[in-house]
């Protein structure tokens, strides 16, 4: 039935790799399924037979779809079933998107969908790396145009070794999680988090994955030169290279004109009439391509703009190729939020604020990994006016999700642990104004914010990107690139990290790939860039973490229990802990190992639930004395409960450094009293004096003590004798 089902296989770190095709989804321009250990994943790519009308740019998806099946869960929605991507999916979908679009040719526009269906997870065999080297074998072997294959991997460092795709265990225990993929020759993508690692050990890693890659394409390569379609043709978008030239010879010197500013407003000013100019002049004499008008004006701006950076050495705004915009810190920016602060570089501009939260504030996870929860958060908002446009808020894309990732991402290595600050955390950057390197401008923002608002990170981060214009073997690098240099340039390189070392990096690429030499270049680059931004202007507008939270954050403070005694502190139905919670004012959660963390809006009340707690959790002591309320009144004595469900008596002659006629003349129900224990029979049952605690607390003075009247037999020591309990 399946006559074309083929199945090739190699080893990846150890591994087996093993990949099927010819027997699911025949209909795909391209299918396999990939094997890698238990990790299965099915990968499709399906193109239109047409280009879509009316775009100008190559119309590529890339979805990375996880099947909760594929780790033995039911999707804990309403419904049952896996609903939009979780972040991670799509942070996943846009990794392998950034290695692969730019082997497409750039003038198609057929549509082209690439679909890689998680269906078995193997948690030792990363299935995102496999996802990605799927799609690779997916397109190679399909009939669309692709220059191609690539493959990807992560990069661990365990123990000051290398490790490629490290499992489980190992990830626990790796100091980096570097992703890369590779062409044949050059490094495609690199996508990075590490505990501050230096320049020269990050390149090595990257240059470890970049050489196992190198084995898989060469695996890739020759399932397509056996079972491989040939490539359709298609119709290209290309400007008619007459027309452009005519354009070129008419407009070049008002374009440079144009473009000629360190004004983002301006330049798109000046524009206007450039393009105004050009229409009037060419409409009529190409009727039928008038669209492709604008694109030879957009091919043109770029033909400037890196013939000035290449020829002439000579940016947009007029810097030094290694000279970064104006720069600004500022924090305390709105005064009721628990932390702010505002990173501004030339025209691009982020303020970051932190809310504090207690531990159940953490968001929950429904994924295909081990991580259930999130007690650190970064969202990152990009609304339209922040590049001067019109256009309502959807919500986050793609785009945004990555960014605000991007940000996570370089500074989990410096946050404190939970048992050092047991705070979930969410940070917020929204993007005031854009002209390049967003993101890494949120990172130096939220290092302030964190700093304002007093979370004890280990060391401020920083982040800065390095452009790239290349031509043959020439090449040149410029730091921190704003809007233009992107846009027109081939590489977008960002680097996060500390004076220490890179906590993150991310690496958008125009071009096939890079070559060590440029990797190199642009990681000196961004460490001394990195070092300025620190030193000579964050560092200026906060020069150390503040020793106090804000006063509008909520107090915390967290013990531990042993875990037998969860279910005392919780109660029947939770009586006993929302009861705590109401009396206090305050927030607690425990977790199973049984560390209890306590949040109120100030520290007193939180200070009072913890007493309550560690006197339910730990058995009264003689000697110890507790604040208690008087639950009942009898002629012997009063009933103190000093803690939800642990009572004791105060007798009569107890009550008061004097003598005392008549409980009531001392205390009332539902008086607060401070006791101290003074006996624990060997029933359990306790005996409580105020009249010690007085004495010991305030250093009052007793009376003489009076002969007691005396008792019934069945009253004494104020119990009933009756089946040995208290009255009740």
């Amino acid at each position: 039935m399946f006559e074309n089902y083929r199945v090739f296989e190699t080893t990846l770190a150890g591994r087996p790799l093993k990949v099927e095709t010819g027997k699911m989804a025949q209909l795909s321009n391209g299918s396999c399924m990939v094997r890698y250990g238990d990790t299965s994943i099915l990968c499709n790519v399906t193109a239109s037979p047409k280009p879509r009308d009316g775009v100008d740019f190559f119309p590529l998806s890339v979805d990375y779809e996880e099947k909760l099946y594929a780790v033995g869960h039911i999707p804990g929605s309403f419904q049952r079933r896996e609903g939009r991507p979780t972040e991670k999916a799509i942070l996943t979908s846009r990794v392998i998107d950034r290695p692969i679009r730019p082997l497409f040719p750039k003038d198609m526009r057929n549509d082209v969908s690439i679909v890689c269906t998680v269906m078995s997870v193997d948690p030792d065999c990363p299935p995102e790396t496999t996802a990605m080297i799927g799609a690779s074998i997916a397109i190679s072997i399909s009939d669309i145009p692709w220059d191609g294959p690539i493959s990807g991997v992560v990069v661990g460092l365990v123990d000051g070794e290398y490790v490629i795709n490290p499992t489980a265990e190992q990830e626990k225990k790796s100091e980096m999680h570097v992703t890369v993929a590779s062409t044949a020759d050059l490094v495609a993508m690199i996508e990075a988090g590490a505990n501050e690692i230096d320049n020269d050990t990050m390149f090595d890693g990257i240059m470890a994955g970049h050489a196992a890659n190198q084995q898989i394409v060469e695996f890739i390569k020759g399932i397509q030169a056996e079972i491989g379609k040939e490539k359709f043709a298609f119709t290209s978008n290309d400007p008619d290279p007459v027309m452009y030239e005519a354009i070129k010879d008419f407009a070049i010197e008002d374009v440079r004109a144009a473009l000629d500013t360190d004004d983002k407003l301006v330049r798109d000013e000046r524009l206007i009439p450039v393009y105004d100019a050009v229409h009037a002049k060419f409409d009529e004499q190409y009727p039928d391509d008038v669209a492709k008008i604008d694109e030879c004006l957009y091919k043109l701006q770029k033909y400037v703009v890196r013939r000035w950076l290449l020829d002439d050495g000579k940016r947009v705004d007029g810097r030094g190729i290694n000279e970064i915009r104006p720069l600004a810190a500022e924090v305390d920016l709105l005064p009721r939020v628990h932390g702010s602060g505002m990173f501004t570089r030339g025209q691009t501009q982020v303020l970051t604020t932190v809310t504090l939260g207690s531990a159940d504030d953490a968001q929950l996870l429904d994924g295909l990994d081990d991580e259930t929860e999130k007690r650190y958060m970064h969202h990152y908002n990009f609304p339209s006016y922040s590049v001067g446009e019109t256009k309502p808020s959807r919500g986050p894309g793609r785009r945004e999700i990555g960014h605000g990732a991007l940000a996570e991402r370089a500074l989990v290595p410096v946050l404190p642990s939970r048992e050092d600050f047991p705070y979930t955390m969410r940070l917020v950057s929204e993007v005031l104004s854009s002209n390049g390197s967003t993101s890494q401008a949120s990172i130096c923002g939220s290092t302030l914010a964190l700093m304002a608002a007093g979370v004890p990170i280990k060391a401020p981060v920083a982040g800065i990107s390095c452009g790239l214009v290349s031509e043959g073997d020439r090449f040149m690098t410029m730091v921190d690139i704003q809007g233009l240099e992107d846009f027109f340039g081939d590489m977008d390189f960002k680097v996060g990290g500390t004076h220490k070392g890179i906590t993150a990096i991310q690496m958008d690429l125009k071009v096939h790939g890079l070559t060590p030499a440029i990797i190199r270049e642009a990681l000196d680059k961004t460490y001394k860039a990195r070092l300025y931004i620190l030193d000579e202007i964050m560092l200026k507008a906060i020069p150390a973490v503040r020793e106090e939270l804000s006063p509008y954050a909520p107090k915390m403070i967290s013990t531990k229990i042993d875990v037998d005694k969860i279910r005392d502190v919780i109660g029947k139905g939770g009586s006993v802990i929302q009861k705590i919670q109401a009396d206090c004012a305050c927030d607690i959660s425990i977790e199973e190992d049984g560390t209890v963390f306590i949040s109120a809006i100030n520290t007193e009340n939180a200070k009072r639930a913890l007493a309550v707690i560690e006197t339910i959790a730990k058995d009264p002591e003689v000697g110890a004395i507790y604040k208690g309320r008087v639950t009942r009144l009898m002629a012997f004595g009063a009933f103190v409960e000093i803690a939800p469900g642990k009572e004791g008596l105060v007798h009569i002659s107890k009550l008061d450094v004097k003598r005392v006629e008549k409980v009531e003349d001392i205390v009332t129900i539902g008086d607060e009293i401070l006791v101290k224990v003074v006996e624990i029979d060997e029933q359990g049952r306790i005996n409580l004096s105020r009249r010690d605690a007085l004495i010991q607390v305030d250093g009052l003075e007793p009376e003489a003590p009076a002969a007691e009247p005396a008792r019934p037999a069945s009253r004494q020591g104020g119990f009933r004798r009756r089946d040995n309990r208290r009255e009740d």
